[in-house]
């Protein structure tokens, strides 16, 4: 109590000498060096946090690996999408492009804002969509892979895709997920690409895996944007950065902030910078006790759905990880509840479907038949006995449970140590588990080093992701099973990577065999709605009777927002926070509406 009070005092005490120091629309004082400036209001900054790398690992191609800002939703406001989805009403945002139409079943058309020109002083126009998408059909992207034949210039503020056929999801591909890059930085790169394809050549080819290779080299010496804001090269440093606003930018008066202040670092880093009034909006998953500080300090705490969450994610390699019935057990032996609570407070709701996707889309896809066929998995560690007594388990003398092999049941279980949500769900999975005879010791590793191993099958049991903050529920599917923890079987990626090693090809009782792998690929294809949710009806139905992994708690922001540079935030309960945090992310259509403000 005596830390909170001492911060509560700190920040009222600060907040008074800058309102004394100067007038209240005076600009706040940039921050200097590694050390930040004083908080001041009224300065027209927008604190934030988001972590990355410095040169030489950050570099500003924000196509590949390690671009600076990559997975950051601030890069829309640089790099932007084409629009944004507004999930409320399932309506479209213009961002980067003016207006879309379907001329035909397979042509999509937009229409791009006239006379916008990038932060080089070089015209915004078709081409530089074009090259953009040139580019990512090298990468071979989704939108390339499922859907494009062609995309081309109509004229010089107007851009069809051609798709190959009919498709429901491919605007989402092609409007949101795609992010504009100028032709003046990667133009020569896309003809490399558009000789290529001429040529006949495709990903298969060794020239077009060169040619990639390349470009994954490829480092500009800085990043152009269309955006209203632009990362000061100079002012990247191992803890912050600067991000001013471009006036030459056709969504400069649209924005209200001069200046952007990211400050570098997962939670355990960021949280003192919130405490003390630097940091204005975090997205950091932050514990329960920290939570409670921020609220003690007069905090204001935003929970919108993020749509997916942690899991436990189980080697298949491993006996007896592989059997459906253990995991089944599994899943009625943790209290997904408390697991939830014990992370992240009222921001870990448990899942309730075990569907494979975000319990809050439910109503969305999956009919009442389906529904109400779903296993609820409620914590019954009676029902869990019961499964593996009936495989021929039994319990030694130290309570601990013994396959029918009379192999002692003794596991590891790893997490992300910065991650401090996924490391308290951890932690408490780790304990559930061993209380009810599943001995296991909890290892945190840093995150970049656990993503590896997870995907190299470097461990027994893990902490990752499941679902996907997706209006589509394939998206969800292609993160439980097909990427990137399961790319040996999936037939995406580096074929030596191992993963979870879950079969695509699986026997159900609920609907025989299925080849999980065309599912997912046929849940969007063609235009009939109706179809489509008849076949993630089956994906559900598969999911929740074969457990890949076993989805803990759907996580929901815990993003704290001070009252002290910035109004404009809606009143909880407000539509725009079914956008979510990371996707479509409601802080970046305040901005670009101009309601997040200086105060």
């Amino acid at each position: 109590m005596r830390r909170r009070n001492l911060f509560a005092l700190f920040l009222v005490l600060a907040l008074l000498v800058s309102a004394c120091a100067a007038p209240a629309a005076a600009p706040a004082a940039a921050p200097g060096g590694e050390e930040a400036a004083a908080p001041a209001a009224g300065g027209g900054e927008f604190h934030i946090a988001w972590p990355y790398s410095v040169a030489p690992t950050g570099h500003w191609n924000t196509f590949v690996a390690n671009g600076i800002f990559n997975g950051s939703p601030y890069l829309a406001l640089m790099e932007p999408p084409l629009f944004y989805y507004m999930w409320a009403d399932a309506s479209w945002m213009p961002i980067a492009g003016e207006s879309w139409e379907w001329v035909d079943d397979v042509t999509l058309r937009v229409k791009l804002p006239a006379g916008a020109v990038w932060s080089d002083g070089s015209a915004y126009t078709s081409q530089d969509v074009v090259d953009t998408f040139a580019i990512y059909h090298l990468l071979n992207t989704a939108a390339w892979k499922d859907h494009l034949a062609e995309v081309k210039a109509v004229d010089d503020t107007t851009v069809d895709f051609i798709l190959r056929e009919p498709s429901t999801v491919a605007p989402r591909r092609l409007l949101r997920e795609s992010y504009m890059h100028a032709s003046s930085v990667y133009g020569e790169w896309a003809q490399k690409v558009n000789d290529l394809v001429a040529a006949g050549k495709t990903i298969d080819d060794q020239e077009w895996k060169d040619l990639l290779a390349q470009f994954n080299e490829f480092r500009p010496d800085d990043m152009v944007v269309l955006g209203p804001y632009k990362i000061d090269a100079a002012s990247v440093t191992e803890s912050q950065m600067i991000i001013n606003k471009v006036p030459t930018s056709f969504m400069a008066d649209k924005v209200k902030f001069d200046k952007l202040v990211n400050y570098n670092g997962e939670t355990p880093v960021v949280t003192p910078l919130v405490l003390s009034g630097d940091v204005d909006y975090a997205t950091h998953g932050f514990p329960p006790a920290t939570e409670k500080e921020y609220i003690d300090l007069g905090y204001r705490i935003l929970r919108a759905p993020n749509y997916n969450g942690p899991a436990l994610w189980l080697n298949q390699t491993v006996a007896p990880f592989d059997k459906k019935e253990v995991r089944q057990a599994i899943a009625y032996a943790v209290d997904r509840n408390e697991n939830g609570v014990v992370s992240l407070g009222d921001s870990g709701k448990a899942v309730v479907n075990m569907a494979g996707f975000s319990d809050n889309l439910a109503a969305n896809w999956l009919s009442e038949d389906v529904a109400g066929k779903l296993n609820k998995y409620e914590f019954d560690r009676a029902k869990a006995e019961e499964i593996l007594t009936g495989l021929g388990w039994t319990r030694d003398s130290d309570n601990v449970w013994m396959d029918e092999t009379g192999k002692r049941m003794e596991f590891e279980l790893t997490a992300p140590a910065e991650f401090a949500d996924w490391s308290a769900a951890a932690e408490n999975l780790a304990q559930q588990l061993s209380d009810f005879g599943i001995k296991t010791a909890f290892r945190g590793i840093t995150y970049t080093q656990h993503d590896i191993d997870v995907q190299d099958g470097n461990f027994q049991m893990a902490i990752r992701a499941w679902g996907a903050g997706n209006p589509y529920p394939q998206y969800a599917f292609d993160i439980d099973l097909r990427t990137p923890y399961n790319q040996a079987l999936s037939g995406v990626g580096d074929p030596s990577k191992k993963g979870m090693s879950f079969p695509m090809m699986q026997q159900t009782d609920v609907l025989g065999e299925v080849d999980l792998g065309q599912m997912i690929a046929d849940s969007t294809k063609g235009a009939d709605i109706e179809v489509q949710k008849q076949i993630v009806g089956d994906l559900a139905l598969a999911y929740n009777e074969l457990l890949p992994q076993i989805p803990l708690w759907e996580r929901y922001g815990n993003n704290p927002a001070p009252d002290i540079r910035v109004t404009g935030w809606p009143a909880d309960g407000d539509p725009l926070f079914q956008n979510g945090t990371y996707n479509d992310p409601f802080v970046v259509v305040l901005m670009l509406t101009g309601q997040l403000q200086p105060k």
